[in-house]
């Protein structure tokens, strides 16, 4: 009997794509909502939760990174502020977004509400059309 729960996967396999690391969580929540009878809306939030959260975890890496040479390729960031997280969504970009907000200190509040609305939409487009 397998004990791990199709959320619980969602969660990690969200999260995971999240970070610097490659993963495919757009098809596990696909096949979650396709082949179980979870609730889609806990899914959603499932995922967008631990893409967040995983986003997150990228920010705290870039407000680690130390101040002493500026990093290149952050003016959209600079000038669209938090709002430019709503990208964070985007394949190979948005995990320099996401770093790039940490070392630019951008507020992490604000960091987190961009970040969870770009990835619960995009998200959302894909619960559309497992349903």
């Amino acid at each position: 009997m397998n004990s791990v729960s199709p959320l619980s996967t969602l969660f990690a396999s969200s999260f995971l794509a999240a970070t610097l690391l490659p993963g495919g969580s757009e098809i596990v929540l696909f096949a979650v909502l396709q082949r179980t009878a979870t609730d889609a809306w806990l899914a959603l939030g499932v995922a967008t939760l631990g893409n967040t959260l995983g986003g997150m975890t990228s920010y705290v890496l870039g407000r680690l990174v130390p101040e002493r040479k500026p990093m290149r390729g952050l003016a959209t960031l600079r000038r669209y502020g938090s709002a430019a997280l709503i990208l964070s969504w985007v394949p190979i970009i948005g995990d320099a977004l996401c770093v790039g907000a940490g070392w630019l200190r951008i507020n992490a509040w604000a960091a987190a509400l961009f970040m969870a609305l770009g990835k619960f939409a995009r998200y959302g487009v894909i619960a559309a059309m497992a349903l």
